[in-house]
């Protein structure tokens, strides 16, 4: 017995090194810690691993990564960029190598992976819609045509996000509605569509619960919410007029909506043209508080413990990261890493917390319970950071 498990191990072994060019046995590792550095000027991403805070390589040839995002797969060795190009590339993050890219668009604003990771669903600007496909070939297996009014009009979309059932959940920015699919079937997809939701929803988060759906919208003061356990009670809008009588601040950079910010029972949403954070009750989805910030919010991201809500901010002020304490709704401690943070990303337990600070072409790594940095990883004008921790979490 014992003679045919080490003959087992050493063809597993083997047979793992055969698939991964330029591998040794000591290179061998899970993913869990693995994850991906977007370098945003150079067409190329960094895979790091967090566990020695280290970069263990480059993958070129991904196109245009100028507002780029990425999905995992089941297992988080495969990462799925989206380009602003419209490029869908496939990335092995343990061999470090592009295994497939496509072009299939001509302007795209991110996507989403299914809840059984078999479908990978992509957000066109143009020519507009959402487009699905096989997530182990690539090839195109579905699309969605967002087209709005009496007139059909062909809208952008944005905000989307995988949801509970087999389900996709995303917004129209022309056509100002959400619409929810149901992707079981590829070639018998089923659509419902909720208009009015308001004017120019720009991006949407999706709770970590898989529950509720939220657009913000750029055209007015107010966001909407879609019950996806009752969507059949229709959108509702929340903060509606929450910034009523007081001229709006210039908004250099769109805020970032993510289910990242849900915490304690309260979501932390950034607030169009407002130097402030809005504090929503998760339960009644009434405002709770406001946190008034160093600048216009782009990230509110809560650690995973939810103690802390981590905050960067648009150009001028982008040099600068404030900690808020959930407790106490209030900033507790402001930082300044160095220019245009761009980005943050807690590790699966929250003991660190990386940064990509894009002017200064470098990713720094912060203990979040001392606040020091603890290490520093040259990168290329570095935006995204994306861990392969998020293959298990509803809405990354």
């Amino acid at each position: 017995m014992a003679t045919d498990l080490r003959r087992y191990a050493v063809f597993a072994v083997a047979a793992w090194l055969a698939a991964t060019p330029g591998a040794s046995a000591e290179d061998m590792r899970g993913t869990a810690d693995l994850g991906l550095v977007v370098e945003r000027a150079s067409g190329s991403v960094l895979i790091v691993e967090t566990t020695a805070r280290t970069s263990l390589g480059r993958v070129t040839g991904l196109g245009d990564l100028s507002h780029a995002s990425a999905v995992f797969s089941r297992d988080g060795r495969m990462a799925y960029v989206f380009g602003r190009d419209g490029g869908l590339n496939k990335v092995d993050l343990l061999s470090r190598a592009l295994v497939k890219r496509i072009t299939q668009a001509g302007n795209s604003i991110g996507g989403a992976i299914s809840q059984d990771g078999r479908i990978i669903a992509v957000a066109n600007y143009e020519p507009g819609g959402v487009r699905l496909f096989d997530a182990a070939s690539l090839a195109a297996v579905g699309e969605i045509p967002a087209l709005f009014g009496p007139e059909q009009t062909p809208s952008k979309v944005v905000g989307l996000a995988d949801a509970p059932g087999q389900k996709f959940v995303f917004t129209l920015y022309d056509g100002g509605e959400i619409w929810l699919a149901d992707v079981s079937d590829p070639a018998r997809l089923k659509v419902d569509k909720y208009p009015g939701i308001g004017r120019l929803p720009y991006d949407g988060l999706i709770t970590p619960d898989g529950r509720t759906y939220v657009a913000g919208l750029f055209g007015e003061d107010g966001l909407a919410k879609l019950d996806l356990w009752r969507p059949e009670a229709g959108v509702s809008r929340i903060l509606d007029g929450y910034g009523r009588g007081e001229d709006p601040m210039p908004v250099y950079k769109m805020p970032h909506l993510r289910g990242w910010a849900v915490s304690g029972g309260h979501a932390f949403l950034p607030a169009i043209g407002r130097h402030e954070l809005l504090v929503v009750d998760t339960r009644s989805w009434r405002e709770a508080a406001r946190v008034t910030v160093h600048g216009q919010p782009v990230f509110a991201i809560a650690s995973p413990a939810g103690r802390h809500v981590w905050v960067n901010f648009a150009h001028p002020r982008n040099d600068t990261v404030q900690i808020v304490d959930v407790a106490t709704m209030a900033v507790t401690l402001t930082l300044r890493p160095g220019k245009a943070v761009m980005h943050m990303e807690f590790t699966p337990r929250g003991e660190q917390v990386w940064l990509s600070l894009r002017d200064e072409n470098r990713v720094d790594v912060y203990d979040t319970r001392s606040f020091v940095r603890i290490a520093s990883i040259p990168a290329r004008a570095p935006s995204g950071i994306l861990l392969a921790a998020r293959a298990n979490r509803i809405g990354f």
